[in-house]
């Protein structure tokens, strides 16, 4: 049966394969996703800072360091967000654990608002986006990234627990729900358009700054055959908006 995604990382067999695959080299998050993020939302310094779905938190004391005026993290699994508040040692208290999609967003509290690889997880995301813009100050940002639609349209031809090296584009624009088997497991994921994803921050009032598709760069490789398996594809697709002056 497939898991909703706090139920799905909870699965101690599931969260111990991804805290392995987090510590290899070349992994996409590393190589493809977080150099976009980093570029779209640096300089940080004075910023208040809200990660949603923030997983093990890993940006979170990397960002203090850039100078950030604080850092808050909400994350629904319970195993991520103890992992996480492990990754905030002296802070354990910045790291919530609720679910994304009901958590109480206070009011023009935060800088800038992050979700990274959480938003593809969610079914209805039209009440995250409006929540988002009243909890960012009128000259906030909000950054995101998600499995790009490409990848999420279809898995058909990818045999799991093995590299794809064939991707198949199906079903893209019927959107919605996808049940796929990852990790030694099965979670449910949602398929959304990148014109879904631009009008839904349109629907919101957000102005959009940056559409970012992760294009690889060598530099940030280890390994030349990674490197040119990942320049075969869009693994991710990174939005940035703002309020509108």
């Amino acid at each position: 049966m497939a898991q909703s995604v706090p139920d799905f990382y909870n699965n101690e067999a599931v969260f111990a394969k991804y805290m392995s695959h987090r510590q290899r080299v070349d992994t996409a998050n590393d190589t493809l996703e977080k150099p976009v993020i980093m570029d779209l939302i640096l300089p940080v310094t004075g910023k208040r800072v809200l990660d949603l779905g923030c997983g093990d938190a890993a940006i979170g004391p990397e960002l203090l360091q850039y100078g950030a005026a604080s850092y808050l993290g909400v994350e629904g699994s319970h195993k991520m967000a103890a992992t996480a508040k492990q990754t905030l040692a002296e802070m354990p208290e910045k790291i919530i654990l609720h679910n994304i999609e009901d958590w109480t967003y206070p009011h023009a509290a935060f800088d800038l608002v992050i979700a990274r690889l959480s938003l593809h997880y969610i079914a209805n995301l039209a009440p995250i986006f409006t929540n988002v813009f009243q909890a960012l100050t009128p000259t906030g940002k909000f950054v995101f990234s998600v499995e790009h639609p490409v990848i999420t349209s279809s898995d058909k031809g990818w045999i799991s627990e093995t590299n794809r090296q064939d991707w198949l584009v199906d079903d893209y624009f019927t959107t919605g729900l996808r049940v796929t088997n990852w990790l030694g497991g099965t979670v449910q994921k949602y398929h959304r358009t990148v014109e879904d994803y631009f009008r839904l921050l349109q629907a919101a009032g957000f102005m959009i700054e940056g559409l970012r598709e992760a294009c690889p760069k060598r530099e940030n490789f280890q390994d030349v055959k990674t490197y040119e398996r990942r320049s075969r594809i869009p693994l991710f697709l990174i939005l940035a908006a703002s309020k509108p002056l």
